[in-house]
């Protein structure tokens, strides 16, 4: 049986109370469409409506945002002709992360890189579909062209696959709070192994997709305690994501992504932090784009 269509996005993204910093970056969203061109993996475990460029920029303009990283959809498996193309377009305001093919090679790595990829994501073993798994190879490959792993754990992944991460030739961006269960609090196991992980220098962690670290519903309250402490244990080694167009939320309340950006006044206190996270750090990940000035 094909995958159910997800719901849609809230289509009037809220101006937000807060005020972002100029040049601030989502460095978690994903694009698909249209559908007609870029037809879904027949692994996918989900299918979407269009999440095209277009809209994405109208959305950062009303967010107050300069630009966003493109991550490769997971609908789309392994192939990034997608990517390619809305970076030829539209480079000014993205940068990529790719699935790549497990056979990628050096030609096929310095094309992305010359389009704007700056990274390689792979998941953990509970993730289904046609998706690239942890693979030193590619790191390697990745290593010469100054990109990073961008690594999507499932609930169970972070202890078991910490000495792995540790051991890339590159350096590691987590996922969503790197999944663990907000519920545990801070003083799970996981988490303060998380901290450990962050304190080598190696591992960025996104505050992002809050809603995929608790079953509730905005304003993910468990959530708010995770990222406390992470913004006060190491904020220069975080980055923001608001995860659009949030995928697989069927049957759970869509949040609204001015309400996703508020959320940052209840995590970060005072506006240095915020631009360190929202502003300087992602272009230490991503290198310079957006302007400054939006």
């Amino acid at each position: 049986m094909p995958p159910s269509l997800t719901q849609p996005p809230d289509p009037h993204p809220k101006t937000p109370r807060l005020r972002l910093p100029p040049g601030s970056i989502d460095t978690h969203i994903h694009l698909f469409g249209p559908a007609a061109q870029y037809p879904f993996h027949p692994d996918s475990k989900y299918i979407a409506a269009d999440a095209l460029p277009e809209t994405q920029i109208a959305q950062q303009d009303t967010l107050g945002l300069a630009g966003a990283v493109v991550v490769s959809g997971g609908g789309y498996g392994q192939n990034s002709q997608h990517l390619e193309h809305v970076l030829e377009r539209f480079g000014e305001r993205f940068r990529g992360v790719a699935l790549l093919p497990d056979d990628a090679d050096a030609a096929h790595v310095e094309r992305l890189d010359r389009l704007g990829v700056r990274g390689a994501r792979f998941v953990g073993t509970s993730h289904k579909g046609a998706l690239p798994r942890l693979s030193p190879r590619i790191a390697a490959l990745i290593a010469e062209f100054g990109w990073h792993v961008q690594f999507y754990p499932g609930p169970d992944d972070l202890l078991e696959k910490s000495q792995a991460l540790h051991d890339l030739p590159v350096p590691v961006v987590l996922d969503h709070f790197a999944c663990i269960p907000a519920d545990g609090g801070v003083d799970q196991p996981a988490f303060k192994a998380l901290l450990k992980m962050i304190d080598t220098g190696r591992i960025w962690v996104k505050l992002s997709g809050p809603m995929r670290c608790t079953p509730g519903d905005y304003p993910y309250a468990p959530v708010t305690p995770l990222a406390r402490a992470l913004v006060a244990h190491a904020p220069h080694r975080l980055l923001w994501g608001s995860d659009w167009p949030h995928v697989n939320m069927s049957g759970r309340g869509m949040p609204n992504d001015g309400d996703l950006v508020d959320l940052l006044s209840e995590w970060i206190d005072d506006a240095d932090t915020l631009k360190q996270i929202l502003v300087t750090n992602p272009r230490e990940v991503y290198g310079p784009f957006g302007g400054a000035g939006r």
